[in-house]
């Protein structure tokens, strides 16, 4: 299938209504013609923990969030993207816990690194360790199997609770291989036309290396993948936090990537009122991306922009996020840090509070957004031009709930009177029907305090044009008739 050049939805199964039968009442009462590039649903699947991102299997859905019915219904209108955490699986999974119970003699113990798979013998080696990009601690959990209590030590990457509930699986095992065709083959018969490979920069175990983003054996790995994936007529897309040349790789590879320089960019331009490196960005940047602003983490700092960064600078744009109630995500590693000690992995907030609720400043932002080459996805909370949930912070203790605000119907049906959220809407609409789009992108040149962007193609052509003094967005275009309508978003 060809991904279709228009705005996506990001949304968990439950923020917009409560289950996954009330978000497609909403999707077709409010946004049937808003959202036609299709819908990414943050995994609706049984999960022990990190908001599903903990899957005990993907051949079901949880059922407080309903079924696959509901997947293949929207589905029939909209493109269903979904995640595949192929790095881990939940503890709690039926197979983790054969594996507990029966310890080696589990028909699934294959499926998961064991550390006699990494180790010679099993037993961890700290200097090895010291190398790793870690997102915990240490990088391993040990568990009692079987009926002996036998100890084993398994490769944990991510996970809050010791032991974690993320088991790493081991990706050379051909049992592992055989599950991941049982998930596709069940995505194809479910309607489900795009799969993110979350948490894909983790899967190469190999010592003497960062373990992330392992070369060339992870680019083995992602065409094992794309052939498995091609033949059910499923697009990927690639989840890699990483230095933005990683990124640039993956698309050299004919992947898809996620753009996950654009949102700091654009933040860095709208606080500081200043075009100069958003320009050169988009100057160079590859156009076979994912665009977003705003996700269920934060907006990305390191590694993501590592050298391309002044990191002085970068402190100071992280303080007027913190100003405007942002908190933060840091790097564990000291050795992943940069040389003066900064750290900062994630600014997490919604991304209305951190341009200060300001309508005009945040429809610049997304006027960038949709102007820059690529698929634009849209998060549930920005689509509703949410604010900084901190009850929920506080609540949970989680600094991600800031921006992961469970919206009831009511709460959309007042949202969508904003008149932010109306241009937003409008913007959208123009985003997926202008043909422009579909041509040639330029950067033109401009004074420092301003954004010009334009697309052409055929008779068609539309010019973004940003004033970073005032933050007012006018697009200039060609209508049916070429005559030059003026459009201030």
């Amino acid at each position: 299938m060809a991904i279709k050049n228009q705005v996506q939805l990001i949304t968990y199964p439950d923020s917009m209504g409560g289950d996954l039968k009330t978000l497609n009442q909403m999707l077709n009462k409010h946004f049937s013609d808003i959202f036609e590039g299709g819908i990414h649903i943050l995994p609706p699947f049984p999960s022990s923990g990190d908001r599903g991102f903990a899957p005990l299997t993907y051949l079901e859905i949880e059922p407080s969030f309903g079924t696959w019915d509901e997947i293949r219904e929207i589905g029939e209108k909209f493109d269903v993207l979904l995640d595949l955490m192929v790095n881990h699986i939940s503890r709690q999974s039926p197979y983790f816990q054969d594996f507990l119970a029966k310890g080696r003699d589990s028909q699934y113990a294959d499926l998961f690194l064991t550390l006699d798979k990494v180790w010679e013998d099993g037993e961890p080696v700290q200097a090895d360790i010291d190398q790793m990009f870690l997102r915990r601690p240490q990088p391993y959990s040990t568990f009692q199997t079987g009926k002996d209590g036998r100890e084993e030590k398994v490769w944990t990457t991510f996970g809050k609770t010791d032991p974690s509930e993320q088991i790493d699986l081991d990706i050379q095992s051909p049992l592992t291989r055989r599950l991941f065709e049982e998930f596709f083959e069940n995505f194809k018969k479910q309607n489900v036309k795009i799969v993110r490979l979350d948490a894909v920069g983790y899967v190469i175990k190999k010592l003497g290396t960062s373990c992330f983003f392992v070369e060339p054996e992870i680019y083995k790995f992602l065409d094992w993948v794309k052939e498995l994936a091609d033949s059910y007529d499923i697009e990927l897309l690639p989840e890699v936090h990483a230095h933005y040349s990683t990124q640039f790789k993956l698309a050299e590879h004919g992947c898809w990537i996620y753009d996950f320089i654009l949102p700091y960019r654009v933040l860095e331009a709208l606080i500081n009122r200043s075009s100069a490196e958003l320009n050169q960005y988009l100057k160079i940047r590859p156009h076979k991306q994912f665009t977003m602003l705003d996700c269920h983490d934060g907006i990305p700092v390191k590694p993501d922009l590592d050298d391309l960064i002044d990191t002085t600078e970068a402190r100071k744009l992280v303080d007027v996020c913190l100003e405007r109630g942002s908190n933060l995500s840091l790097i564990l590693s000291d050795e992943h840090k940069a040389a003066d000690g900064f750290d900062v992995h994630q600014i997490r907030c919604s991304y209305y509070s951190v341009l200060n609720h300001d309508d005009d400043a945040y429809m610049a932002a997304r006027a960038i957004q949709f102007f820059a080459p690529g698929i634009p996805q849209v998060y549930y909370v920005g689509l509703l031009a949410g604010e900084n949930d901190m009850e929920r912070v506080q609540e949970t203790g989680e600094g991600r709930e800031i921006n992961r605000h469970n919206y009831t119907v009511e709460e959309i049906e007042q949202a969508l009177e904003k008149e932010v959220v109306q241009r937003l809407l409008k913007l959208i609409r123009f985003r997926n029907s202008y043909d422009a789009f579909n041509g040639e992108f330029r950067v033109l040149d401009s004074p420092d305090d301003e954004i010009r962007l334009q697309w052409h193609k055929g008779e068609k052509s539309c010019e973004l044009t940003i004033n970073l003094q005032t933050y007012r967005s006018v697009i200039k275009y060609a209508d049916d008739l070429n005559h030059t309508v003026e459009y201030i978003v």
